[in-house]
């Protein structure tokens, strides 16, 4: 309080009733301002912690009676929490009412209804039948693997047998399929539980038991959902599996989808230990029995399975069989001459080939993946015949890299250049192709792939395994997922390292078969365009033959080179030759040659290059790097041809050109015309005149007007200018200006607008060049023009006609004689012969 009155006083500027700070009382005053603050401070936090103890909520919800009750607006009383509770609702029921429901609510499980579910997945979870018999294998895969790993802690659970395979053997008497396996087996306990459960996966409960026991476990096990074994009724009717377990009797379960049975096998123990899956084809997959069919679903699902696989087969081969006694008898009615004497000592039994059907086992899955071992260990051959098995190319593969990547998601993979390029790769380009192949644990998933390598990668082949990856159901698809765009990452920098890491010759090969897929590369994949443009490659000026990087063009670049230069058009002579690099050859720049139609396209998509941007020759803006004497020239020389540049720009060629200017950039050409910096240059314009689906008379919607860049040292130039200047409307200064003009359109690389026109100012100038007279026409002699009268033709026809006529009757009368002599013979022959032979 005497603080607050003290600065009143001090306010009102009365120092007198009470001692002012602003005297001998300020160390009095400050200290009472700090008591003030430090009791302000005080109170700030002691509410605060009044607050936190208000917002500590009581987690079994009570609230003490006499909390609440205030009248003051922030708190928050019974009557509010009421109202509010009544305002909540959620489909007409309030917070309360809600709460009371679900306590006294009763909680049940979902049912299903079994038939309607096996017809669900038998008919709505697959797509292809075809796989059931990768389903099969897989499961019969995971037998053996469980098998083998109880092995390494017990080896006397081998005991009945260590053999671990799989058989296929067809019965095509009985339309039976038998897939036979020497795995784990099932208990009668596991036959109901794993057949009779839908979405029991056996493989999942043994991985989750061994995880309980803190054992590790290989990753090689492939099943986790547990309905891949009913795709077996999507071909079969009926289903019988016999099973024997080491800790129990041989059981069959059988089942026609609808219901199943189990009973003790009463043959007793026939298979050791395994389990045989019989299936009962249905009608239309009797093809499933034949043993091509087999073959290539093995060889395309499960030829990378750990185990062998084995196909009862059958082949003919040539056997020898003796000849029975009644086969050696003679003919009836052998003469002597033809008995043949035999020596007494050849008592030899005789023989005859025969063909006889065998049958064995073959072994279907001879090539192991590779891509599981260690790179240092494989050897090139081992890739090579790894290539041909599954890519079915006779020829060896250009380069391949083997890889294996972790982070968010783990896989391994082999990627292959071919050697040569697809006949139709640039026909269907953009078409999805089956070149990367996905496995998840070495069994086939799909090679469907539409964005797992760009399309200018789509010659890449090679295989991808996983086991990470997401998997529908079916396990015939991959869910979109972020983990596969990691993936076409990876794959992507890994295939662009490969064509980096060839060799000179290799790459020269590689880039003859596949350099437009480079190219469109840099035109699509703009997160790689820096890889990209380091593979590219161009005739260049600096060298006649081969071809050159762009960081082989920097390293010879001049000192104070600021561009990249290159120049386009539709081969190597037509770009030396052109009048664009004529002043860029002469001082030494090297000029990269672009003769391919898409190599303009792609620079358009690839502005710099490490710093460097292109300049294209055939564009105004090429600086040259004048010095500062030879500017001084051209501004002389400017206003002596102004006079000229107006006329040619506003008169005489005003519908082809923007401008005319004196160049820089001509040596020994006229002139030339020079597309703007964002023009279309002469190859651009030819190449979408050329287009396929351009529209019939919309040729010059993109023609664009052009600058002419004259060259002030030329005689046919300064001849030009001095005609002008002497008579603005000569005739002969404007042919001479067109017909430049016309040349420069040639030359540079653009198509004549007017033939004919052009036709007539070449026709003029060879006239006056040979002096012949303009006025002089052509002279046609009269019987030239005069036509056949066409009686003589009608004429030369009617005998035509008559002697062909007279030749037909002359040939008559001399076949006739033959065909009478014919008839008598035959009618002769008749009389002599037999009735029956008749």
């Amino acid at each position: 309080k005497q603080w607050y009155q003290r600065r009143v006083a001090i306010t009102a500027g009365d120092c007198r009733s009470f001692s002012c700070p602003s005297y001998s009382s300020r160390p009095s005053f400050l200290a009472d301002m700090k008591i003030y603050l430090l009791g302000i401070f005080c109170l700030l936090v002691l509410t605060g912690l009044s607050k936190a103890e208000d917002e500590v909520v009581d987690i079994a919800g009570t609230v003490e009676d006499d909390i609440g009750k205030s009248t003051i607006g922030s708190k928050t009383d019974d009557e509010t929490v009421e109202r509010e509770e009544e305002a909540i609702k959620l489909d007409g029921l309030n917070v309360a009412q809600m709460k009371a429901l679900r306590d006294g609510a009763e909680k049940h499980n979902y049912q299903a209804e079994v038939n309607r579910m096996m017809k669900l997945i038998i008919n709505s979870l697959y797509r292809n039948k075809e796989i059931f018999l990768r389903e099969l294998i897989s499961n019969a895969s995971d037998a053996l693997d469980k098998i083998r790993f109880l092995s390494l802690t017990d080896p006397n659970v081998l005991e009945a047998t260590s053999d671990l395979k799989v058989m296929i053997k067809p019965d095509k008497e009985n339309h039976a399929l038998h897939i036979i396996d020497t795995g784990i087996g099932m208990t009668r306990e596991d036959l109901v539980k794993n057949l009779g459960t839908i979405a029991k996966s056996g493989t999942s409960e043994f991985l989750a038991k061994m995880e309980e026991g803190e054992v590790e476990v290989s990753s090689d096990l492939i099943g986790q959902f547990g309905v891949g074994f009913y795709s077996s009724f999507l071909v079969a009717d009926t289903v019988v599996v016999t099973s024997k377990h080491n800790d129990d009797e041989q059981y069959v379960w059988e089942s026609d989808a609808g219901a199943f049975t189990i009973a003790k096998d009463p043959r007793g123990n026939t298979l050791g230990r395994g389990t045989q899956i019989s299936l009962f084809m249905k009608e239309e997959a009797y093809d499933f029995l034949e043993e091509h069919t087999i073959k290539d679903l093995v060889k395309k699902y499960s030829q990378f399975i750990n185990f062998p696989i084995h196909l009862w087969t059958s082949k003919t081969e040539k056997v020898e069989e003796a000849i029975e006694q009644d086969e050696e008898a003679e003919k009836e009615g052998e003469t002597d001459d033809d008995v043949k004497v035999e020596d007494e000592d050849d008592e030899k039994p005789k023989v005859k080939m025969v063909d006889k059907t065998v049958y064995d086992w073959e072994v279907m899955n001879d090539n192991k993946p590779i891509w599981l071992r260690n790179p240092k260990e494989v050897e090139d051959a081992d890739y090579t015949a790894f290539y041909k098995s599954f890519s079915k190319d006779s020829d060896e593969p250009l380069a391949h890299v083997h890889f294996s990547a972790e982070g968010e998601v783990t896989f391994r993979s082999i990627l292959f250049v071919p050697k040569s390029a697809p006949h139709d790769l640039y026909q269907d380009y953009g078409k999805a192709v089956d070149n990367i192949k996905m496995y998840v644990k070495r069994v086939f998933i799909t090679d469907d792939f539409e964005e797992m390598m760009p399309k200018y990668l789509s010659f890449v082949k090679g295989v991808v395994d996983s086991d990470d990856l997401p998997l529908n159901v079916s396990r015939e698809t991959l869910q979109q997922n972020k983990l596969l765009r990691v993936i076409k990452k990876k794959l992507v920098r890994k295939a662009l390292d490969m064509l980096k890491k060839m060799t000179d010759e290799d790459y020269e090969k590689f880039y003859k078969e596949f350099g437009t897929n480079v190219k469109l590369g840099v035109m699509e994949d703009h997160s790689n365009r820096n890889r990209l443009a380091k593979l590219l490659r161009w005739q260049s000026s600096n060298s006649d033959e081969g071809l050159t990087s762009l960081t082989a063009y920097m390293e010879r670049m001049k000192e104070k080179q600021e561009h990249i230069y290159f120049m386009t058009g539709t081969s190597r002579s037509e770009c030396d030759k052109s009048p664009f690099v004529e002043k860029l050859l002469k001082r030494g720049y090297e000029v990269l040659y672009l003769v391919d139609p898409i190599d303009e396209y792609t620079v358009q998509n690839l502005p710099e290059f490490e710093g460097k941007k292109f300049q294209n020759a055939a564009k105004e803006n090429l600086n040259l790097q004048d010095s500062e004497k030879a500017k001084e020239t051209m501004e002389v020389l400017g206003r002596e041809f102004d006079t000229l540049l107006n006329g040619l720009k506003e008169k005489i060629l005003n519908s082809g050109i923007e401008k005319a200017v004196l160049s820089t950039r001509l040596v020994g050409s006229p002139c030339a015309l020079v597309a703007s910096q964002y023009g279309h240059s002469g190859n651009m314009e030819r190449i979408m005149k050329s287009q396929a689906y351009a529209k019939a008379g919309g040729a010059d919607a993109n023609v664009q007007k052009k600058i002419l860049e004259l060259n002030p040292f030329h005689p046919l130039v300064k001849e030009l200018n001095n005609l002008y200047k002497a008579d603005p409307e000569s005739e002969t200064a404007a042919d001479l200006a067109n017909s430049l003009y016309d040349t420069a359109l040639l030359r540079s690389g653009y198509s004549l607008r007017d033939t004919t026109a052009f036709s007539d100012r070449m026709e003029k100038l060879l006239k006056r060049s040979f002096n012949v007279d303009a006025d002089a026409k052509v002279e046609i002699p009269p019987e030239i023009d005069e036509e056949e009268e066409p009686k003589a033709e009608e004429e030369s026809a009617e005998e035509s006609s008559e002697e062909e006529v007279a030749a037909d009757e002359g040939a008559e009368e001399e076949a006739a004689p033959a065909e009478e002599a014919a008839d008598e013979a035959v009618e002769e022959a008749a009389e002599e012969a037999p009735k029956d032979e008749l």
